[in-house]
């Protein structure tokens, strides 16, 4: 994108790295627990059915559950505080050292929930009370609560109802599997697609439609456990690319009468199910259907009652790929209309950027309401707030085309107005009231750590300032200006762009400069890296949307750099879809961009150079490392992809095609084939019971390297999945920090 359209706010700051305190390898994990985050209103959040809001106030000696409105010129005034909270659940055995989530049911009341414990407050009895009509089991899961009482869950495999009528309540059988490989009402398709949950209630709650998944197909996969004697191995199902798939149907259960309906989703058993929706008057489901190549769209509406096929309302193909995200939704008082989100690229949108379409329900588009050009800048929708109650306004977030911020836009249906919010340039969040008249703002920039506010609707004005942060790193990462494609004076974070390997495209870039820069003087660099689908590292946030290591490898003396390449996130299609069928070519051809634009700066050791990444970061880095292997000095790649035919089969296939079909792409990407042409120092880490990223992978690359008579270093978490977390992520970086600089 040109310069004229980077038009960012910029906040003047200085930076005295000579005062700068240096972080700690535990501060890394747990700074914002000691303080180093911004602060920020704990809860905040609109009361039910009102225009309040309300906020746990954390400044006194004891805090306070606090409600107040837009428009009151004091802080607010008290509900509640801890003290009095504990006092009335005491008599339950409980008590709280904070506040507990709450959730507002009404305008007068709210629940919260300890160990499975549902209990009710009333601010107008000022008394509370236990909701017997929701369950809880020990082994129950996934509760799903409908508008009317009725709480889905699932125990183990199988799919329960609790059913509440007048003063009583009942448990629902929706399903009784004795085989533990068919599951009713959990997430499907290894949650791709934007699936979460299982169940779906119907507006009125009195229909459910669930996932049923029949996984007898799939090939059992070990998973060690070394916490018992002997070890043993616990089987999952993982669908790896190429091979079978499990199969998934769609049920719809009445609560009233205890049936189940399947719909009669036909075609191939492993096509993918996804987006599910009901009809505002409850009597259809709509499903977005995705073959499984991926690159085929059906949506469909299906019978609620009986579960007949209905009608294709449109299809959608792509040469590449086609992936749902969202379900449809409809507008309130025209039950006949809905949005639908869409990233196909077509010559009204050729950068593929995610778009918001009005379409009825016979599947005529009606108009675009995004993608269209506001003051020159195109916009990928990255979040859908939702209609006002009368559906004449949609309020969205999009980010505005080859920008890392987040903007808040709104389209006018009566009017046919669209705008865009253009004021302060960097990442703007909101959370509206339910009548859409105010929404609560949170913002924040490189330069800024957050203030939250109060807007009102379409107009946007600021009714109420709530918190402006102070800058909670001024001895650790002062406050910077933002610069772009230039430096300047002594500013610590700079954000810019470089062209990638195809010569035209602008990647966003981030740079950490290390504690007392001179740029007289040469430094290691630490390249930091994912450059997968839907990840977006470099964005216009407090810290740039660095985590504290980052910055702790810079305080150790390296310049530390990112580069977004082409395939990640929250660039259009167009920008992801250049890796298709060959994942890691683009990746590290981009990559190697940013390498030699380190290298070209004269305070850069380029002979001192390092890069580290984890999951998708860790097969691009292990890319480089024997692909490139005089770019970098060492490396460390985390959980790493080594053989994508080893991984499953719905994301894999949708930017590689099978093995069967693609054998060349999958060739060239088995790292596994490269791993003779290591040079450098590389250090691969695994968890043990990894279930996303299988170990097998980085072992697979060690007994490669032990046959090409290469040297790759090697250490592995025991116990944990695809991530280090909690305590032991502090020896995670110790290690990480430690092999760097050793090794550069």
């Amino acid at each position: 994108m040109k310069n004229k359209f980077l038009l960012l706010f910029i906040l003047a700051a200085s930076t005295v790295f000579a005062q700068e305190k240096m972080l700690t390898l535990d501060q890394t994990v747990f700074g914002s627990r000691d303080g180093l985050a911004p602060q920020k209103l704990a809860q905040l959040n609109w009361i039910a059915e009102t225009n309040e809001y309300y906020f746990i106030d954390k400044s006194g000696t004891v805090e306070t559950l606090m409600r107040s409105k837009p428009t009151d010129k004091s802080a607010g005034k008290k509900v509640l505080d801890l003290n009095e909270l504990n006092n009335l659940v005491r008599q339950s055995n409980v008590e709280f050292k904070i506040f507990p989530v709450i959730k507002w049911k009404n305008a007068t009341s709210f629940s919260f929930e300890s160990d499975k414990n549902e209990f009710i407050y009333d601010t107008n009895t000022k008394k509370l009370s236990s909701d017997t009509k929701k369950v809880f089991t020990s082994s129950g899961e996934n509760f799903d609560v409908s508008a009317t009482g009725h709480t889905a869950y699932t125990e183990e495999n199988n799919l329960r109802v609790h059913f509440v009528f007048g003063d009583g309540a009942k448990i629902l059988n929706v399903s009784n599997e004795k085989n533990e490989n068919i599951v009713f009402g959990k997430s499907v398709h290894r949650e791709e697609f934007g699936i979460s949950k299982g169940t779906f209630w119907s507006p009125n709650g009195n229909l459910l439609a669930f996932y049923r998944m029949d996984q007898t197909m799939v090939t059992d996969y070990p998973i060690l456990d070394i916490s018992v004697q002997p070890a043993k191995a616990n089987l999952i199902k993982y669908p790896m690319a190429g091979a079978a798939s499990h199969e998934v149907t769609v049920g719809v259960f009445n609560v009233k009468t205890g049936e189940v309906v399947y719909l009669k989703t036909e075609g191939p058993k492993d096509q993918y199910l996804t987006n599910i929706a009901w009809s505002p008057d409850n009597k259809y489901v709509f499903i977005a259907v995705v073959n499984r190549d991926q690159n085929h769209l059906w949506l469909n509406r299906y019978n609620a009652e009986t579960g007949a096929f209905e009608k294709t309302l449109f299809e959608e193909t792509d040469a590449k790929y086609v992936e749902p995200m969202h379900p449809m939704l409809f507008v309130p008082g025209r039950p006949d209309q809905f949005v639908w989100q869409r990233t196909i690229v077509a010559p009204q949108n050729p950068y593929g950027l995610n778009s918001l379409l009005l379409y009825n329900t016979e599947g005529k588009l009606l108009k675009a309401l995004s993608i269209t050009q506001i003051n020159g800048i195109g916009e990928n929708v990255t979040e859908v707030y939702g209609f006002d109650p009368k559906g004449t306004t949609l309020y969205y977030q999009a980010a505005p085309f080859g920008t890392c911020d987040r903007v808040i836009g709104y389209y006018d249906l009566k009017n046919n107005e669209k705008t865009m919010s253009i004021g302060l340039y960097g990442t703007h969040n909101a959370i509206f009231s339910a009548d859409k008249k105010y929404y609560i703002e949170t913002y924040s920039s490189v330069d800024v750590p957050c203030i939250q506010s109060i807007r009102e609707g379409t107009k946007r004005s600021q009714v109420k300032v709530l918190l402006t942060a102070p800058n909670p790193l001024v001895t650790i990462a002062p406050n910077v200006r933002l610069d772009m494609n230039y430096f300047k004076g002594s500013n610590r974070v700079k954000l810019f762009t470089i062209k990638a390997a195809d010569g035209e495209t602008d990647l966003w870039c981030r740079m950490i400069l290390p504690t007392n820069f001179d740029s007289t003087k040469k430094y290691p660099a630490m390249t930091y890296l994912y450059n997968g689908p839907h990840a977006q590292l470099v964005t216009n946030t407090w810290m740039a949307g660095a985590d504290f290591f980052l910055y702790y490898m810079s305080q150790q003396g390296f310049v530390v750099f990112t580069v977004d390449g082409r395939g990640s996130g929250n660039r259009g299609m167009k920008f992801e879809q250049a890796v298709f069928l060959n994942l890691g070519k683009e990746e590290a051809a981009d990559q190697e961009k940013g390498a030699l634009y380190l290298k070209s700066l004269k305070y850069v050791d380029a002979n001192r150079m390092a890069v580290f990444g984890w999951s998708f970061g860790g097969f691009v880095t292990t890319t480089l490392m024997v692909k490139k292997p005089d770019l970098y000095k060492c490396g460390v790649a985390g959980g790493p992809v080594i053989d994508w035919s080893y991984y499953e089969i719905m994301y894999t296939e949708r930017y590689m095609d099978t093995p069967q079909t693609n054998p060349e792409g999958y060739k060239e990407a088995n790292l596994l084939n490269y791993a003779g042409n290591l040079k450098g120092k590389l250090l691969q880490i695994h968890g043990t019971v990894d279930d996303v990223v299988v170990w097998q992978h980085s072992i697979m690359f060690q007994k490669a390297c032990v046959d090409k008579k290469t040297q790759c270093d090697y250490y592995v978490y025991p116990g944990h999945p695809h991530n280090v977390r909690g305590k032991d992520r502090v020896h995670l970086y110790t290690k990480i920090s430690e092999y760097i600089i050793a090794n550069t």
